[in-house]
């Protein structure tokens, strides 16, 4: 006990981030433009092979399918090789597959590949989180977070226009733009030393499993997770395009200026929200981000016209920085010093939510109306919010007590 009394008191005071916070900022950019450039051309590169829509859909939902289906064996791959090789191999595997799919010869090449290119995303996503609460003091998770989420959100940003002109060149030029982007992420992972992964997680307790999963944080955590992926992906992403033509009589071009105004706010919430993570608390922020991303999700199909559905998305975006990064650090919280296992399901709490939300919301749009699917949503990440009360309130001084 003394000697982990000891190291949290050499962790209290935190000089800035580590060198391994800005190293997975960079992969996270890395990344995330490598897959965006792949948004505009992926479905037209699908329907080059002559399928329908429901195949073109196929294809998406391979990668999350294969996601989910990884990660529950991520947390075991992790202790046996380490989060950095791990991280590193998973980057290469979607590299690879990327740059094969733009010579698919065949749809069914295409969706294999795709589906390949889901298991090392899963490897990757598992391992980069888990490497990263492992890397950072508890007083500064949430800061650490929102700086690793930027990474994800700059490159969620410049990807699409980099991949609409690319695909000015051919349909297969992003393939080879994203493996090449992904080889620099695996290169960079490769040669990141994990130093402060030897310090911190050895000052942290390692928890059982079975103990993390009783623990009110971690449940509300995952709660938060599966509303997010379901509220972001299920009926954000697939409502709001088709609202904008249908309900508001607008080009789909206004899809894109709102959605990246909401990204651009939410880029700029994303430090501050870390900073209220680590000083105010955990359980305030996952309150306030769901319960605010709940009203703004129900807000959307009543908005009246485009400018104050911008306004409705923003406000989201503000709430989804929160929930970027309260969740994350309560997890770190939770594990303690190895969380591989509870950062896969963690993981997968939210692809699930990503995977049956967009088949609930649209069934719902189509039997009800617009608003009834919004507002399973929102019931989601209100419910959230309320788990979040049950959890204790974790900033800098009660996670130093803690230690």
């Amino acid at each position: 006990m003394r000697t982990l009394r000891s190291a949290g008191s050499r962790l209290r005071v935190p000089s800035g981030l580590p060198r391994e916070v800005y190293v997975l900022g960079l992969i996270a950019f890395c990344v995330a433009v490598g897959f965006g450039v792949l948004v505009p051309v992926l479905p037209v590169f699908a329907r080059s092979f002559g399928v329908d829509n429901f195949a073109v859909g196929a294809v998406v939902s391979a990668f999350a399918a294969m996601r989910l289906a990884t990660s529950p064996f991520c947390g075991r791959l992790i202790d046996v090789l380490g989060e950095r090789i791990v991280m590193a191999s998973g980057i290469f595997v979607v590299a690879l597959s990327s740059g094969v799919a733009g010579v698919s010869r065949s749809y069914a090449q295409l969706l294999v590949l795709r589906g390949v290119g889901g298991v090392g995303s899963a490897m990757f996503t598992v391992s980069a989180t888990t490497l990263l609460l492992t890397s950072v003091e508890p007083g500064i998770r949430g800061r650490a977070t929102g700086f690793y989420q930027a990474g994800f959100l700059l490159g969620g940003m410049a990807g699409p226009a980099i991949g609409g002109l690319l695909s000015a060149v051919s349909l297969t030029a992003p393939f080879f733009f994203y493996a090449g982007t992904l080889a620099v992420a695996g290169t960079v992972g490769l040669v990141l030393r994990a130093r402060s992964v030897g310090v911190v997680a050895a000052a942290l307790p390692v928890v059982p499993f079975r103990q993390v999963l009783r623990d009110r944080r971690y449940q509300a955590a995952c709660i938060t997770n599966l509303a997010q992926g379901w509220t972001s992906f299920g009926v954000r992403s697939t409502l709001v395009p088709v609202l904008v033509v249908e309900v508001l009589h607008r080009p789909t071009s206004w899809t894109g200026i709102a959605f990246a105004c909401a990204a651009v706010v939410q880029t700029i919430a994303v430090g501050p929200a870390g900073r209220f993570v680590d000083i105010v608390g955990r359980r305030p922020a996952m309150v306030a981000g769901a319960t605010l991303a709940g009203l703004s999700i129900l807000a959307v199909p009543f908005a009246p016209n485009v400018w104050l559905l911008i306004v409705a998305l923003c406000l989201y975006g503000i709430a989804a920085a929160f929930l970027g990064t309260a969740p994350a650090a309560s997890v770190g919280d939770a594990a303690g010093g190895r969380g591989g296992t509870a950062v896969a399901v963690f993981s997968m709490c939210s692809d699930v939510g990503a995977i049956v939300g967009p088949l609930v919301a649209g069934l719902l749009a189509d039997s009800f109306s617009y608003p009834a699917a919004f507002a399973v949503g929102a019931a989601l990440l209100l419910g959230a919010a309320a788990t979040s009360t049950r959890m204790p309130r974790v900033g800098v001084r009660e996670v130093e007590r803690a230690a």
